[in-house]
């Protein structure tokens, strides 16, 4: 059986071991690379026909990767090894947000370690049309769009805007859905994390960690790029201001 590529969370674990180690790569006998091949075996993502197959991500291949990040970081003297894409997009973004790549690799790994990452089922968007998850992997993209969805939690925080006597708009472009709507339109709006989890941690949704979108703008908050987080509703703002600015 064919080994598959490494995902994003594969390898922001991989990255913060490198970091962690003074950007050098770790051999197969050392202790972490070993605690690093069993986690990733445990990780929910692979079916369990994959990760019972020899060789699969086993220390010999995680000490592998490590030697990809450490010897194709940009200033290394020596000649790199040979490593994909997703790994040199990794490898910028830990160099360009190493405190924000470490962070995701510590929320991953609570998320295991908790067990919580194991009993949520994969999500229809978990990953964008080309298939990237965000900067800080698929599982805690999946845990985030759980709760996003968890209607209860939605309903809360409708409730929420309403008796602070706001308007049920999207809190980017102001999108009203009862407006447009009319009465199909009333109460519908959806929720968006403003803390991405890996900063926030997997820790219970708190409403005002919420924010009202309308269905546009949370697929743009929630859309990702190699290397790059979701992004919050104020940088989603942003990015509409300066694309306006320059279509005028």
């Amino acid at each position: 059986m064919r080994i598959p590529a490494w995902t994003e969370d594969e390898l922001v674990l991989a990255g913060a071991l490198v970091v962690k180690n003074g950007w050098r790569e770790l051999r197969t006998g050392d202790h972490a690379v070993q605690e690093l091949s069993d986690l990733l075996k445990s990780l929910p993502i692979h079916d369990p026909e994959v990760q019972a197959a020899p060789g699969f991500r086993s220390p010999d291949s995680v000490s592998r990767k490590t030697a990809d990040f450490a010897t194709n970081r940009p200033g290394y003297a020596g000649k790199p090894t040979r490593c994909g894409e997703p790994t040199r997009q990794m490898i910028a973004a830990f160099t360009s947000r190493e405190s924000e790549m470490l962070l995701a690799a510590q929320a991953i790994e609570e998320g295991i370690g908790s067990g919580e990452l194991h009993r949520i089922p994969p999500q229809p968007d978990e990953t964008d049309e080309a298939g990237h998850s965000a900067v800080e992997g698929r599982l805690l993209t999946r845990q985030a769009l759980v709760r996003e969805r968890d209607p209860k939690l939605r309903m809360r925080k409708i409730r929420q805007v309403r008796s602070r006597r706001q308007a049920l708009a999207c809190e980017v472009c102001g999108f009203d859905f009862a407006l447009v709507y009319g009465s199909l339109g009333e109460d519908y709006i959806e929720v968006h994390h403003t803390t991405p989890l890996h900063v926030s941690g997997p820790r219970k949704t708190r409403l005002d960690d919420l924010a009202c979108l309308c269905a546009n703008c949370h697929r743009m908050c929630h859309r990702s790029r190699p290397g790059e987080s979701w992004r919050t509703p104020e940088e989603l703002r942003q990015l509409i201001r300066t694309s306006e600015a320059r279509s005028r």
